[in-house]
């Protein structure tokens, strides 16, 4: 390409990598070239120089943006230019991030660029594996670059002592602001604790806007279906909020008629590390497919190709609005969202403020903009959505959206403290005939039966067995109470009496130790 040409790609900048000044390597130039990269994206073009130049950064860019590149690129030349060779366990830079998939993607976006580094070992540190083969591999490899997930890396510290950390030149925290809202803070600073002050850090989070979607509870599913139908060309991720919710509608949407034999992939953190790999390498690989999630991949994952996304739950934490949608849209691509909210949602009063939850979004940064429901939607009977306000969850519209055939037993249904307006039982099945797919679970549905079985039986009436009156009792009953007791008495003098002759004869030695205790 002419040298004087300007960049066609409207998400690019017309900043070359190989006109940043600082001036990158040849070798990282070349990596660079080889996965197609000539022009910088904005945010490459302004955080490289800065993290290259010895300063510190905080970037928040729009999802997409290629934030990976802008910081694994300076990491790559600092430790390049590194006055000596690391020794094999002195860790000279590290880079953490929230989940293992956003760990594994950094770790592969890396590779190339750390493969120009002949001395540097690089390694991967996640759950999912044995801590003790990775501990195995520091010790027998080495590691001078950690790219991990907080806990993983806090046990690896707690456990290996000969990690030296004293002259760690970088440190990198993608989703910084999510590190944090999950919970790792107290790992977060005890590894910061065991790091030289003198070292340059960079934080990155992200940033992006949706369209909202007002519909009831038991409408959710139609609406849901018309618009996967609507996409079926496309490349589309469904968020849920939990893995229940995942593998529910895993089951049920493949058997609808309008989504047979589209292929609906399944992901969420309860699966095994091996199943989750492969449902990500599947939903990658496929031009068009829908990704059935929690929001373990709501965050970094670059996903080629998504074209929308669909929160059919709404997140605890606005926060990760953001980065549920910034899975489309990616570097320059075009791309929609989607949320449902709940028309209780929508009119809920904030505590001590009245504001509309979508005010509340904007005012957390979280633009968002309004969409009609189709009105020319088929009915699906087959979500348990969690809102907000417990007390306001309408438990009868979200059994009809969960194609429930009756409502659980839950105390705040029994006692009518969450409104079960809107659900119809069904009175033609019998609920005990149905049995679970699950082995261990219909083996224990018929446990709970036979309980039950057992419970409602009457118990056997006992009867009672007559004593035989003995007739000295008898005789005793119809005496007074004075003459029992002087009958008593009368016994009482004579065993003393016998015990009395008994202990003469043991002094006079005529009777034996046993006579007397008999």
């Amino acid at each position: 390409m002419d040298a004087d040409s300007s960049n066609p790609n409207s998400a690019l900048s017309d900043t070359r990598f190989c006109d940043l000044k600082p001036p990158l390597s040849e070798l990282v130039l070349e990596a660079l070239y080889e996965g197609g990269f000539e022009f910088c994206t904005p945010v490459q073009a302004a955080t490289i120089p800065l993290l290259c130049s010895f300063n510190d950064v905080a970037v928040d860019a729009a999802t997409g943006s290629g934030k990976t590149l802008a910081f694994v690129v300076p990491m790559v030349e600092i430790l390049r230019r590194a006055s000596t060779t690391p020794k094999p366990q002195e860790v000279m830079g590290m880079i953490i991030s929230p989940t293992r998939e956003l760990s594994s993607q950094i770790y592969n976006v890396a590779k190339p660029f750390i493969s120009t580094l002949p001395n540097i070992k690089c390694v991967l540190l996640v759950g999912g594996g044995q801590v003790k083969s990775d501990m195995k591999h520091i010790e027998e490899e080495g590691a001078n670059l950690l790219i991990g997930t907080p806990g993983r890396l806090y046990d690896i510290m707690e456990r290996i002592d000969g990690l030296d950390l004293r002259n760690l030149e970088i440190l990198i925290l993608d989703e910084a602001d999510r590190l944090l809202d999950m919970g790792f803070q107290k790992q977060i600073n005890d590894i910061m604790s065991r790091l030289p002050k003198l070292r340059r850090t960079g934080l990155f989070s992200a940033t992006q806007t949706e369209a909202y979607l007002e519909c009831e509870a038991d409408k959710k599913p139609s609406q849901l279906v018309d618009l996967l139908v609507k996409n079926k060309s496309n490349k589309t991720i469904v968020y849920f909020m939990t893995c229940a919710c995942v593998d529910y509608w895993g089951l049920v949407l493949p058997m609808l008629g309008p989504l047979k034999g589209f292929p609906l992939i399944a992901l969420h953190g309860k699966m095994k590390q091996a199943a989750r790999d492969k449902a990500l390498a599947s939903f990658t690989s496929l031009s068009s497919a829908v990704l059935l999630c929690t929001d373990v991949a709501a965050r970094g994952l670059d996903i080629p190709g998504v074209d929308c996304i669909v929160q059919y739950d709404t997140p605890h934490d606005p926060n990760v609005f953001v980065h549920r949608v910034g899975r489309t849209a990616r570097m320059g691509r075009q791309g929609t969202a989607i949320v449902f909210l709940l028309p209780k949602v929508l009119i809920f009063i904030a505590q001590l403020q009245e504001e509309t939850y979508v005010e509340f979004l904007r005012i957390r940064r979280v633009p968002l903009q309004e969409s009609k429901c189709s009105d020319d939607v088929a009915d699906i009977v087959p979500q348990v959505s969690t809102m907000l306000w417990w007390k306001e969850l309408e438990v009868g519209k979200l059994g009809m959206g969960f194609g429930l055939l009756q409502l659980p037993a839950m105390p705040e249904v029994k006692h009518h403290s969450l409104s079960t307006e809107g659900f119809i039982p069904v009175e033609d099945i019998n609920l005990e005939e149905i049995k679970f797919k699950d082995k261990s679970c219909e083996k224990q549905r018929k446990k709970n039966l036979q309980s039950k079985k057992e419970a409602k039986q009457p118990e056997p009436k006992h009867q009672k067995t007559k004593k035989i009156p003995n007739a000295s009792d008898a005789a005793m009953r119809k005496k007074t109470g004075k003459q029992r007791r002087a009958i008593q008495t009368a016994e009482d003098d004579d065993e003393l009496a016998r015990e009395y002759r008994l202990l003469k004869k043991l002094k006079k030695g005529l009777s034996t130790k046993v006579n007397l205790q008999s």
